[in-house]
C-alpha cells in the first residue's frame, strides 16, 4: 500500500484519461465524472469527448441498425456502414490515447465544439 502512496497523483490522473477514452466501457468513469463534477479541468475535457463520441456512435448504430429491416438490398449495405462506424470509433478512441500518450491535443474538429456545448449544458460545467 506504501507503494501507491507514493506514486505521482500526475500519473493516476493521466490514468483516469485513458479509462475515459476507452471505447464504449470509458463512458461509463466519464459520464460519473461530469455527474459529480469531479475531477480537473482535463479530466472534465476528455469526459465530456469520451461522453459524445460514444454517443455520437451509439445513436449512429441504432438508427443503422433500425434502417436494415427495410429491404434485403439495403442489409448488407447498413451492415457494412456499422461495420465501418464502429471501427472508425475504435480508431479514433485509439488514436486519441496514442495522442494522450505523446502528450498532444486531444481536440477533435467539430467533435470537441460539439462536447463543450451541448455535453457541458447537460451534464454541468468544470466550475464548482
Amino acid at each position: 500500500m506504501k507503494e501507491l502512496e507514493t506514486k505521482d497523483p500526475q500519473e493516476f490522473q493521466q490514468l483516469y484519461l485513458y479509462i475515459y477514452l476507452v471505447p464504449v466501457m470509458g463512458c461509463f468513469p466519464a459520464l460519473w465524472t461530469l455527474y459529480r463534477r469531479q475531477g480537473t479541468r482535463e479530466q472534465q475535457l476528455v469526459s465530456r469527448l469520451s461522453v459524445t463520441l460514444a454517443f455520437i456512435w451509439l445513436l449512429s448504430y441504432t438508427l443503422l441498425s433500425a434502417g436494415m429491416y427495410d429491404s434485403q438490398l439495403l442489409i448488407l449495405r447498413l451492415s457494412f456502414l456499422n461495420t465501418i462506424l464502429t471501427s472508425s470509433y475504435f480508431l479514433v478512441s485509439f488514436g486519441l490515447m496514442v495522442r494522450l500518450w505523446q502528450r498532444q491535443s486531444l481536440r477533435l474538429p467539430g467533435i470537441s465544439q460539439l462536447a463543450e456545448g451541448i455535453v457541458r449544458q447537460y451534464l454541468g460545467n468544470s466550475q464548482k
